[in-house]
């Protein structure tokens, strides 16, 4: 099954999760390119319900890349594991002609709290932590044509930790789990619908998009990723009459260091909502679990 990571079970109260991401870089300043890629990569084991403790770097450069550049990527992603209480260890390097940087990642978590996404019941409801937007957004910038305020809503996105998701599924009961990366929030959620033998339905009114997404949808400035999402993943979703060609093209977008898919049961979703509050993490009700497959989008 395609869960975030792999978890190994020590005994009854511990097991480690393991993970991998890096990519090449998305914005032009080297130490945010390095502390999103660390953010992104931790994000694996928080989805799956677990802490982080140890992190070695993946790191291919080229050889003229000056060594103040490689540093400040290097900081960028050990500062964001050191916030995550947990430590760089090490790594590896290669040249390459086209910088790379990312992490393998290790948690803990008890094995009783483990958040995968197979676990989504009918009439759960379903949360997200972050706006989506932040795949047109980079490739925007990459081609000169982002406004530099919603390029640092997308940063500012991004840098965003998911580790809220570790401390609500050891508090409360969650069904599934799952971050949105690379094959967007209809990828991701088509996994979670099939693996939990349910369908996942999105009202489509509520989804959450960071600032000016549709313009750039409009100038059609998507990247190269959408349409293979759309390619693979359209089979499983139904679209009903008038929601916008432009909204699913944008969650068929890839994302960086996304948010959180939550599916967990009506009866704990005011102390979670709460909960989130309290710790000032925004979320929004995008949708419900229902019997059925695949996705659907009203």
């Amino acid at each position: 099954m395609s869960d975030d990571a792999a978890v190994y079970r020590i005994n009854d109260d511990l097991a480690i999760i393991q993970t991998v991401d890096f990519f090449t870089p998305i914005v032009d300043d080297p130490y945010t390119y390095g502390a999103i890629a660390a953010v992104n990569a931790m994000s694996d084991v928080y989805a799956m319900g677990g802490q982080v403790t140890l992190a070695l770097n993946i790191a291919c450069f080229p050889a003229n890349l000056p060594p103040e550049t490689i540093s400040a990527i290097l900081k960028g992603g050990a500062d964001k594991v050191r916030e995550a209480g947990g430590v760089v260890a090490g790594g590896h390097t290669v040249d390459d002609p086209e910088p790379k940087f990312g992490m393998a990642v290790m948690g803990t978590v008890n094995p009783r709290h483990v958040t995968t996404k197979a676990g989504a019941r009918p009439g759960d409801v379903l949360l997200l932590t972050k706006p989506l937007g932040v795949g047109i957004i980079t490739t925007a910038a990459k081609r000169d044509a982002a406004d530099p305020v919603h390029l640092e809503a997308a940063i500012s996105s991004m840098l965003q930790s998911n580790r809220i998701g570790a401390e609500l599924a050891s508090r409360l009961e969650i069904h599934a789990m799952t971050d949105i990366t690379g094959f967007a929030l209809l990828g991701h959620s088509c996994e979670m619908a099939e693996h939990s033998g349910v369908q996942l339905r999105f009202d489509s009114a509520r989804l959450p998009f960071l600032p000016g997404v549709y313009d750039y949808a409009q100038r059609q400035l998507f990247p190269g990723g959408t349409q293979r999402n759309a390619d693979y993943y359209s089979p499983a979703v139904r679209v009903s009459a008038g929601v916008s060609e432009d909204l699913v093209r944008l969650i068929y977008t890839p994302e960086t260091s996304g948010g959180l898919l939550i599916a967990l049961p009506e009866a704990v979703l005011q102390e979670a909502q709460q909960f989130l509050e309290q710790r000032h993490q925004p979320v929004w009700i995008i949708g419900q679990v229902q019997e059925g497959s695949g996705i659907l989008i009203q």
